[in-house]
């Protein structure tokens, strides 16, 4: 794993030194030794490394990566380029043309959001192949719980979207008058008639943004081929 070197590295450093992490970073080691853990090594902190914290005004939480060949890349919901979209994130692109007006790009490479100041942070960072949720419990869950801790402490005004139950766990951890939270039924296809359509979360952050002056996000991903 590379080392996180911009500027979470100091509210997360206690972290990295407390028994808990270093179990975890050992159990993470023996799991890419012995076994096809997903994402690669090297894009388990992508999340941190393309949104510092100082730039992070939107968060949007995760579960765990996605667990097929070729898809994580260490931003929830997203995919590489050339990945077929999956369906939570096709129904994530369905909202923001009946909310914004985008179009649905040809992939789910959401970089472009991230590079924004949107953190797009798994709860759990690794995912053994084709076994969801294979690594919740090793320890994740607190480094990322420091991780939601350290942006519920800034002090300006920032977005959480808690989209499904276990994103909306964290609300607690939220007290931060500041900030915006918004909570709807997570995007998958099994929930997001419940409430996740509909919701207008997009135009909702844009107008909390921009009504503290802060640069709304640009939430179009252009395709990958051109055109629309």
């Amino acid at each position: 794993m590379p080392p996180i070197t911009n500027d979470w590295q100091q509210p997360l450093a206690a972290e990295f030194r407390k028994p808990y992490y270093k179990e975890l970073y050992q159990k993470v080691l023996e799991e890419y030794q012995t076994r096809k853990i997903f994402p690669a090594p090297d894009d388990i902190f992508n999340a941190f490394h393309l949104t510092p914290l100082n730039d992070v005004k939107v968060v949007i939480l995760g579960q765990d990566p996605y667990h097929n060949d070729g898809q994580a890349h260490g931003l929830c919901f997203s995919v590489k380029p050339k990945v077929e979209i999956p369906p939570s994130l096709e129904n994530i692109y369905q909202e923001l043309q009946s909310d914004l007006g985008c179009y649905i790009p040809d992939n789910g490479y959401l970089v472009k959001w991230a590079k924004q100041g949107v953190l797009m942070l798994n709860t759990v960072l690794t995912v053994r192949a084709h076994q969801a949720n294979s690594h919740r419990g090793i320890g994740w869950e607190k480094f990322t719980d420091a991780v939601i801790e350290a942006v519920n402490q800034q002090d300006r005004p920032i977005v959480f979207l808690l989209w499904g139950r276990p994103a909306q766990m964290k609300k607690s951890m939220l007290n931060n008058p500041k900030h915006l939270i918004l909570e709807a039924p997570h995007p998958s296809p099994l929930s997001a008639y419940r409430g996740f359509f509909g919701c207008r979360h997009f135009s909702r952050t844009n107008e909390f943004l921009k009504s503290h002056g802060i640069e709304p996000v640009d939430w179009q991903i252009e395709n990958v081929k051109g055109g629309v």
